[in-house]
């Protein structure tokens, strides 16, 4: 992860990254700054925002996010049906909107608030982008300066049926501002050099914070490799419609 010294300028708040899902009553904010600051170092801050109890700023030296523990009733209950869960609340939780090159660190920080409000409730945490949900055993943690793109950017796998061949993809380079990307192959060949480079490749966009265009070329500086961007197109993985960018290798 990049640490950055100044602060974002004041923006706008993002759609959710997460939803958290718990029984019983919210953390009071001064839980979630304990376990915060034990974890982590801090310090972190919590403020509720006026005629707002239950929305919260959250910010940790130049990171900053939202949180909303509970949602209103009238927010929640078409979503309880859509996730299938019998938790009685639900909490969201959203980093705020800044430049993409600042991405990775703020998508980390909200990251680590939902993890501490999983924890906090032994509830459920839901990742929007990738359809996932995270139980408090689930997460995976790392020290503050280090950032992975591969605990935000699972790679998955499909079938293209009218092509016959497999279809290997990202979920959650969306949550960085950037395109997913997608590569294929003919049955029956291994797929671990494309989920290599789809992961080198993914690191690398989240590092510059932009989608190359079609036609762009990359070097890959660990893998010592070239790809193309050679297509780009729309398409609905998780249910949600998304825009792809497929990649391939060249000498």
């Amino acid at each position: 992860m990049r640490i950055r010294k100044k602060s974002p300028k004041p923006s706008a708040r993002r759609p959710p990254l997460y939803f958290v899902g718990y029984r019983g009553t919210a953390p009071a904010p001064a839980e979630l700054k304990t376990w915060y600051d034990l974890e982590y170092g801090g310090p972190l801050t919590l403020r509720a925002e006026e005629q707002a109890t239950e929305s919260w700023h959250a910010a940790h030296g130049p990171w900053t996010a939202h949180i909303v523990m509970p949602l209103p009733a009238t927010h929640v209950a078409g979503l309880k049906e859509q996730l299938a869960w019998e938790h009685e609340h639900m909490g969201a939780v959203a980093p705020s909107l800044v430049p993409p090159r600042d991405m990775p660190d703020t998508i980390l920080f909200a990251a680590r608030l939902a993890r501490g409000l999983t924890l906090l409730t032994q509830g459920t945490a839901y990742d929007i982008t990738t359809n996932q949900y995270v139980n408090p055993s689930d997460w995976r943690d790392r020290p503050l300066t280090h950032f992975s793109v591969g605990d935000h950017v699972p790679i998955m796998q499909g079938e293209d049926e009218q092509q016959h061949r497999t279809w290997c993809y990202t979920l959650g380079l969306s949550k960085f501002g950037v395109d997913e990307l997608e590569m294929f192959l003919a049955p029956g060949l291994p797929d671990q050099p494309i989920r290599d480079l789809l992961r080198e490749t993914a690191d690398e966009l989240t590092r510059t914070g932009q989608s190359p265009k079609v036609g762009s070329k990359v070097r890959l500086g660990l893998l010592g490799q070239n790809i193309e961007i050679t297509n780009h197109r729309t398409a609905s993985p998780a249910g949600r419609m998304l825009s792809f960018r497929e990649i391939k290798s060249f000498p």
